[in-house]
């Protein structure tokens, strides 16, 4: 062990009681034979193991423990992680004063090792009346670039984001809905590694950072939720990209079907994206190959496997079971990158009684209140620059979802009808004027209230689905 380890147990055994010493840790390594390092806030067990030869795991193999007691350490922490299986890695982040941050990630050797060690791990009891959390890792290595120029190409992001952060991979950028030649003001900007996004997103987070005389928004970009390969063998529906507003699902399908005439069951295109669904695997892949970079109405496409969601909860978090899961709706299978320009990922959940239904699951959002004592400093800010998360309204999403992008605020038209048992139903009509003129003029819910909250909620929730 090099000096700099013998410095790094040193300043943790002066907040050690009993069992946690610099003895117990030299202990450990002497027995397990990994080497352990503390660098930049961590301190790393192992990466690689002893003997190990070839490249590091690949993702999916890295979970995130919480809500570790900040007096527990490798000693204790290490021989509960390895009943799972094999550490690759063990990073255990650490405080100046030496006690531990509450918080580590494990990296196993397989993807089934992480999974074993969630299943069996997550909620365990590692002192008594401390339980721990465990959950998968994703290892980041993108950033969310937002307020962006819409008139700037790919190849000009690149080459800027290149010039102020290092480790720039490549950059992803989408083209507006409404006009090709844009860009729809924001891009995703990929990294070399999960340091290297890390370093660049400090770098630019504090908000006052401009490219090209705009002060730019920056922010993790959600990761998109892994999916198993056994589930993704049995995928028969594409997801296309970049379509024009105004083409057809009739043109779409006409044109997936010219490789091999009558493969394809049917067609779902919101906006600028569609899922095309086949009847057979075999014919989905042949015709993602052949399609993908191909050209329908003057667009040019991009073409991939749909990635599929866990629809019970999908339909049980976000829609409270106002749409039955044999509908077809967008959900089914999601694609991060289009439902919202940076978190791209949870929609909000509507009130928990719609329509005389109550909703079998609890709310997502914790909602609580905490006391208001005399003297409290309080700071005026806009709602615009909050987090998504804070907002348990899909009314409040929409609103901050329009503003995000630069559009003005949705306007709201209440329509009326009467049941037949004389109850007064209402619904409302949403227009986005920055987009009323392409194909989808308004968004109207398939769904009647009693209340007008539960209208007005429902019509925004309807129509963050459709964005």
């Amino acid at each position: 062990m090099n000096e700099e380890n013998t410095d790094g147990i040193n300043g943790c055994s002066k907040v050690r009681t009993g069992t946690q010493n610099e003895a117990a840790l030299l202990a450990l390594m002497e027995k397990t034979g990994y080497n352990m390092v503390q660098e930049n806030g961590q301190r790393k067990f192992g990466g690689p193991p002893p003997g190990w030869e070839g490249p590091p795991p690949p993702r999916g193999c890295e979970v995130f423990v919480g809500k570790i007691p900040r007096d527990m350490y490798e000693d204790e922490l290490v021989p509960v992680f390895e009943r799972a299986g094999k550490i690759y890695e063990f990073r255990l982040m650490m405080e100046f004063s030496g006690e531990n941050r509450g918080y580590a990630f494990v990296m196993y050797t397989t993807k089934e090792e992480a999974q074993l060690a969630i299943r069996i791990l997550n909620n365990y009891e590692i002192r008594p009346g401390k339980f721990i959390g465990v959950c998968v890792s994703l290892d980041n290595c993108r950033l969310f670039i937002g307020a962006i120029p819409k008139e700037k190409k790919k190849e000009e992001i690149l080459d800027e984001m290149k010039k102020v952060t290092e480790g720039v991979v490549d950059v992803i950028v989408y083209p507006s809905a409404t006009d090709k030649t844009k860009n729809r003001g924001f891009a995703f900007v990929e990294y070399e590694s999960h340091r290297a996004a890390a370093m660049a997103r400090r770098k630019l987070i504090p908000g006052t950072f401009q490219l090209w005389g705009h002060t730019i928004q920056v922010d993790w970009a959600d990761p998109e939720k892994e999916v198993d390969e056994e589930t993704m063998q049995r995928v028969k529906v594409l997801y296309v990209r970049n379509l024009m507003i105004s083409t057809t699902e009739e043109t779409i399908k006409a044109e997936f079907n010219k490789f091999k005439p009558g493969t394809v069951e049917r067609v779902k295109k919101l906006r600028d994206y569609a899922f095309v669904h086949f009847f057979n695997r075999e014919d989905a892949v042949a015709a993602m190959s052949v399609m993908n970079g191909k050209f329908i109405d003057g667009a040019s496409i991009e073409v991939t496997l749909a990635k599929p969601v866990n629809k019970e909860n999908t339909w049980r978090q976000h829609l409270n079971g106002q749409i039955s899961p044999g509908s077809e709706n967008l959900i089914v299978f999601a694609n991060k990158e289009e439902s919202h320009p940076k978190t791209l990922g949870k929609l909000p959940t509507l009130p928990a009684r719609l329509n005389g239904q109550h909703s079998p699951s609890p709310p997502e959002v914790e909602r609580c209140t905490y006391p208001f004592y005399p003297g409290t400093k309080l700071t005026p800010i806009s709602m615009y620059s909050l987090k998504s998360s804070h907002f348990n309204s899909a009314v409040m999403h929409l609103d901050y979802y329009c503003n995000k992008n630069n559009w003005t605020p949705p306007e709201y038209y209440l329509y009326s009808t009467t049941s037949q048992d004389g109850k007064v139903l209402l619904v409302y009509k949403i227009v986005i004027p920055a987009i009323a003129n392409g194909s989808q003029s308004y968004f109207m819910p398939d769904k009647l209230c009693t209340t007008l909250e539960d209208a007005k909620e429902l019509a925004a929730h309807f129509t963050l689905l459709h964005l």
